[in-house]
């Protein structure tokens, strides 16, 4: 690593420092709830490794010990997932002269919050290896410490859920929905999701009814779109 790289690096470090603190209190949160619903230390860091996704690991850990199955749970959080997709497309034209290999280390380790940084350093600076090394390797390293921290108090400490942790996941997704109703289709989608969802579960076994609901949801939004564009 030449001295210019290792200072970009160092940028990259500093500037996750927002994201380290905004994802210590998450993942110990995380941590304490998938080791009360039987997940071991080991899976838990394990899951922060190679999943790395907040949202997908808190809705992962509860279908798990809610005895979902195997495709259930695969296919829920590769939709919650999608996002990223548009997010590393957006990202891609200011990487074509980092290696293929580095594009896909970097974009392994892109999340809401590290996208946001990524983008706005994008935008305003020539794209260096050093600097989103050091961004996506600093958040990491705290996601994946935090959670396992969690799964370690956890496992030695009883009656955690006096303390309010058990509703970190249902607090989390009420902060993201809210964060996504900016307008009347959001608020109808958001609406339509729910209603179908609970309608479904009266018909349908195991979260496949959350699957189905987020889809329908999701088109009928695509849809309203399309026709406000044709519209207007």
């Amino acid at each position: 690593m030449d001295t210019n790289t290792f200072r970009e690096w160092k940028n990259g470090m500093k500037a996750a420092l927002p994201i380290v603190i905004g994802y210590i209190p998450i993942g110990i949160a995380f941590g304490i709830l998938a080791s009360g619903q039987g997940l071991t230390t080991g899976t838990i860091f394990l899951m922060s490794l190679m999943v790395y996704a907040g949202s997908s690991q808190f809705i992962a850990a509860a279908m798990m010990a809610n005895g979902a199955e195997a495709v259930s749970i695969i296919t829920t959080t590769f939709l919650v997932n999608l996002r990223h997709l548009l997010m590393s497309a957006s990202l891609s034209p200011h990487m074509k002269k980092f290696s293929a290999g580095l594009q896909s280390v970097i974009s392994f380790g892109i999340t809401d919050e590290t996208f946001a940084v990524s983008d706005n350093y994008a935008q305003n600076n020539e794209p260096s290896e050093g600097y989103f090394l050091g961004l996506h390797m600093a958040s990491h390293a705290s996601w994946i410490f935090s959670t396992v921290l969690g799964g370690f108090f956890g496992t030695n400490l009883a009656e955690t859920t006096k303390w309010g942790i058990d509703f970190a996941l249902s607090a989390m997704f009420i902060g993201l929905l809210v964060m996504q109703l900016k307008d009347k289709k959001g608020v109808l989608v958001s609406v339509l999701a729910g209603l179908l969802s609970l309608v479904l579960k009266t018909a349908l076994r195991g979260n496949y009814n959350v699957i189905i609901a987020a889809v329908a949801a999701a088109a009928t939004g695509v849809f309203i779109e399309g026709w406000k564009r044709k519209q207007f």
